[in-house]
């Protein structure tokens, strides 16, 4: 929780809480008056009145960034009108919360609680202004890019111990102490980072568990027995419910929120989790709430909590702002307009091969360029930094602007790619999508579509080690790649990274690479082929395109036909074919850095051959969905690929078979469909060889 945040809420916000607050409070004081005389007796007025309105007006702020950060609402108005009024919330509770604390901690004077509250008063204010200072100066001795002292962070920690003795011995709980130190301590900068990376997973994985776990064991549901206790666990789990949604609801109408939005907010600002956890449990350590009440308070932050996330889902469905447009592919009647390219990576292992490729791809300088969106892909956790990492998201439920506040990782990511982007005068945009890998596909063909770009280039789930074969980094990152190849709005690209110029970023003047197409046929084809023709445009890179033919006498014992669509669509796919390749043909025989080759096929082993020959290069590019009888050839050769992705020249490449140090990328073009081509594969055999009884499949 950042208290610069708070100071920043908007009018709207800050009512929406108060309406949130307010309401729930007068009617838990209300159901504290018929629980008090029914399954309550006996216990002290004044504190039970106060815990039982906190306890209906909390809203959990951890718990309502975990769900908004889950349903992809954490960027949007409605995310952030939630987390605004949260904040306002939760620090409004955590104050009840220390007057609930104060009279309950005893019944002998009121000059005593208010003497525990002046206490607690006067330690807040030393700790904002002694606080920050301690940290700033902290901060100023953690130089970015070096390891922090272990004396800072024992320091740190020590003070959080010191904090909830003191507030302890004040009278009101170890907690509050914690609480104020941790709102007060430093939300950026190194010290922060690495005060998350030494306490997260020991708070996250052992402590909190281990709490819920105890509050568990101290509630013993078997206490509600009767038609009165389930009567009063749902009278209190809707006046919870009614409380909380219609005062947000009503407060939010007049703020002028469309309806669905007000609804979802009512229910969002009414999920309950820790806070309430913590509420319940001192009230029960203070004997303000007995077994029974307990359980029943318990229950009614269950259910409250529980149907949050379906009825958002249902209610609440983000409208998606979307500007149609035309390039959506490499291959465009105007070779010479902008290139805009999303580089996707997952770790620093991709990043120099993505900077030389995006340096091939650059060209000559031309008037619109080339753009590149380099977003890096960080799967969505539990964990806390995620959460804050989304939470500085600006755009709307899709990737944002990486910049400084990122983890040092992605610091380091920003800087390669901005570096280079300065140096070579590419419009770079450093981007950070953080997502569960099942839902990872969707940002990224999201911001394809907000970023009208042309081409997505991913990297592929394998990574070269040291004795050049490949090795699965992780599963999940084929799926992603395969959903993104489904529901891309544009032309997509997998890069087998083999190193492509190195470990390191070649200066444009020291490039000299050579570049291999394999062309066959097909749209996929002729969208590598004008991917070529554009990384030929670099005065240091040689294009070879290899044209791969059948030859006559091929069709015996082998394939006789590849269906793919009707036969008026081949027609004009073979016309298409015989276009670009002209096109080639002339460049090649104008010299300079474009060469062709014809290679003519008789059989498989003649394809893998010359496919091993032509892959001694830097790069190799290749369509998906190649077509033509060599093609289909070689598609029923590797029919059985570990890889569908790449195709069946690609898993050629990639396979034992085809030893080669060039990088491979399979290139898909965009075709208007998010349905997968259904390809038809007809085989034929001799007679001789049918007739010798030889089984087929």
């Amino acid at each position: 929780m950042d208290p610069k945040a708070l100071r920043r809420t908007g009018k709207k916000a800050m009512s929406i809480a108060l309406a949130g607050i307010c309401l729930p409070f007068a009617m838990g004081i209300g159901t504290s008056f018929i629980l008090r005389a029914t399954i309550s007796k006996g216990v002290s007025q004044g504190p039970f009145l106060v815990f039982m309105g906190v306890a209906l007006s909390i809203t959990a702020f951890p718990v309502l960034a975990r769900i908004l950060a889950e349903l992809k609402l954490l960027t949007t108005d409605v995310g952030r009108m939630a987390m605004s009024a949260a904040a306002v919330n939760d620090v409004a509770a955590w104050i009840l919360l220390a007057l609930a604390i104060t009279l309950s901690s005893t019944d002998k004077s009121p000059l005593i609680s208010l003497w525990v509250f002046l206490c607690g008063a006067v330690f807040v204010g030393l700790c904002i202004v002694i606080v920050p200072r301690v940290f700033e100066w902290m901060n100023r001795r953690c130089p970015d890019g070096e390891p922090v002292d272990e004396l800072f962070i024992c320091a740190t920690l020590a003070a959080v111990l010191a904090a909830g003795f003191v507030t302890d011995t004040i009278g009101i709980h170890a907690l509050f102490g914690a609480f104020v130190l941790g709102i007060l301590a430093p939300k950026e900068g190194p010290l922060a980072s690495a005060l998350v990376e030494k306490v997260e997973d020991l708070v996250t994985g052992l402590l909190l568990p281990l709490y819920f776990v105890s509050s568990g064991l101290k509630t013993n549901v078997a206490t509600i027995q009767g038609a009165q206790s389930w009567g009063l666990l749902l009278l209190v789990i809707l006046t919870a419910c009614f409380g909380k949604v219609v005062g947000t609801v009503v407060v939010s109408r007049l703020c002028k929120l469309p309806m669905n939005e007000a609804v979802a907010l009512g229910f969002l600002m009414n999920s309950k989790g820790l806070v309430e956890l913590i509420v319940l449990n001192i009230g029960k350590d203070r004997k303000v709430l007995n077994d029974q009440t307990f359980a029943i308070m318990v229950l009614m932050a269950l259910v409250t909590t529980f149907m949050t996330t379906p009825i958002v889902t249902a209610v609440y469905k983000p409208a998606k702002r979307v500007r149609p447009y035309k390039l959506r592919t490499v291959q465009r009647k105007d070779p010479g307009s902008q290139l805009r390219i999303m580089a996707c990576f997952h770790s620093g292992r991709n990043i120099p091969t993505m900077i030389n490729l995006i340096e091939a791809l650059r060209g000559i300088e031309k008037k619109q360029g080339l753009a590149v969106y380099a977003t890096h892909l960080i799967e969505f956790s539990e964990r806390s930094s995620a959460i804050r990492m989304i939470h500085k998201a600006r755009k709307n439920g899709l990737p944002f602007w990486n910049k400084a506040a990122m983890q040092s990782d992605s610091n380091q990511v920003v800087v390669a790619f901005e570096t280079y982007g300065q140096l070579s005068r590419v419009q770079i945009r450093p981007m950070t999508a953080i997502s569960r890998f099942s839902d990872t596909h969707e940002d990224i063909c999201a911001s394809a579509e907000s970023k009208r770009t042309a081409l997505i280039i991913l990297p592929f789930h394998k990574h070269q080690k040291v004795d050049g074969t490949l090795e699965t980094t992780r599963h999940e990152y084929s799926m992603i790649n395969k959903k993104v190849l489904q529901h891309a709005p544009c032309s997509v690209g997998i890069l087998v990274d083999r190193g492509l110029g190195g470990s390191s970023h070649i200066a444009a003047s020291n490039v000299d690479s050579t570049v291999s197409v394999f062309f066959f046929g097909g749209a996929d084809d002729r969208e590598a082929l004008a991917l070529g023709q554009q990384m030929s445009e670099h005065p240091g890179i040689n294009l070879i395109v290899v044209h791969f033919k059948a030859d006559p006498t091929m069709t015996r014992g082998e394939i006789v036909a590849l269906d793919i669509g009707d036969s008026s669509s081949n027609r004009d796919s073979r016309g298409s074919d015989e276009k670009v390749i002209d096109a080639i043909k002339q460049k090649a025989n104008k010299g300079g850095s474009v060469k062709y080759e014809i290679r003519v096929v008789k059989e498989n082993s003649d394809a893998v051959s010359i496919a091993k020959e032509c892959s001694r290069c830097n790069m190799v590019l290749v369509g998906r969905s190649p077509e033509g009888m060599v093609a289909a050839n070689l598609g029923l050769a590797v029919l059985k690929s570990e890889s569908p992705e790449l195709g069946p020249i690609g898993g050629l490449l990639t396979s034992q078979e085809v030893s080669t140090n060039a990088s491979v990328l399979v290139i898909q073009q965009f075709s208007g469909s998010s349905e997968p081509v259904t390809v038809t594969v007809t085989v034929t055999f001799e007679e001789e060889e049918a007739t010798n009884g030889t089984e087929t499949d």
